[in-house]
């Protein structure tokens, strides 16, 4: 499990979230703190991002448009740039991992900053601004996922469309409404918020069928509103299978 609290650094109501994405089809949840996948597949967006990196800030300025959308986002901070002056607080070297696995499974050549990904692909269309995100793609595996008794403790079943599917999934927790006084580095003097900020991050097995996951999360922030992310992957391609996003009190 990787997970991290910054000091400087919400858990709103179930229906925050969801209620606010249940028109479009894409999930449902019962007045219970659950939520299940719908029939089309939800859109996972992963930036990879860093303080230190000057061209970054606009990257993290468009992530935070994607608040009441029917997607799963994602701000992964990492760590490399961090030599030229400005140490972020966020920043974690899983989060490294994850984007060097995601550029062999791209082809790429390396890693930079900012990266948007798009349901494992390297996707570079983010900067055009009449963009829709909105999918009518059909999922290939259905989730439900569910707080249990236990404090911050949450329950999952995945289900893949084929019986003979592998597939592999993790967790993140995400939180909004971070910022930082940036005072080295080349965004020196900046103040910068983030949103869908990645604060922990917990990679699972690789399963076939029908399987249970349970998960811990870290402790929820009055401040800082919380989204409980499970995302659902091919192991061969690193597609997105479905994912589904929870918001509890």
């Amino acid at each position: 499990m990787v997970a991290f609290r910054n000091k400087s650094l919400v858990n709103i109501c179930v229906g925050g979230v969801i209620s606010a994405l249940a028109p479009t089809g894409l999930w449902a949840a019962p007045a219970a703190c659950e939520v299940r996948s719908g029939e089309r597949l939800t859109p996972v967006i992963e930036l990879y991002t860093s303080e230190g990196c000057s061209s970054c800030p606009p990257a993290d300025q468009w992530l935070s448009t994607l608040k009441g959308k029917p997607v799963v986002a994602q701000a992964f901070h990492v760590a490399y740039w961090d030599y030229i002056g400005w140490k972020d607080p966020f920043a974690n070297a899983s989060h490294t991992a994850r984007q060097k696995e995601l550029a062999v499974a791209n082809g790429l050549s390396g890693i930079y900053t900012p990266q948007v990904v798009r349901d494992g692909r390297d996707w570079r269309a983010w900067r055009n601004p009449y963009l829709d995100i909105d999918t009518k793609a059909s999922p290939k595996a259905a989730i439900s996922v569910r707080k249990a008794e236990a404090a911050d403790t949450f329950e999952a079943s995945v289900t893949p469309a084929s019986s003979t599917q592998k597939w592999t999934a993790y967790w993140t927790v995400t939180e909004h409404n971070h910022s930082s006084h940036v005072r080295a580095g080349e965004n020196a003097g900046e103040f910068l918020k983030h949103d869908f900020l990645v604060v922990q991050y917990e990679p699972q097995g690789i399963f076939q069928g029908t399987q249970a996951l349970n998960f811990r999360a870290m402790a929820s922030h009055p401040d800082h509103p919380r989204q409980i992310n499970l995302v659902v992957l091919d192991t061969q391609t690193g597609a997105t299978l479905q994912a589904v996003s929870l918001t509890c009190s």
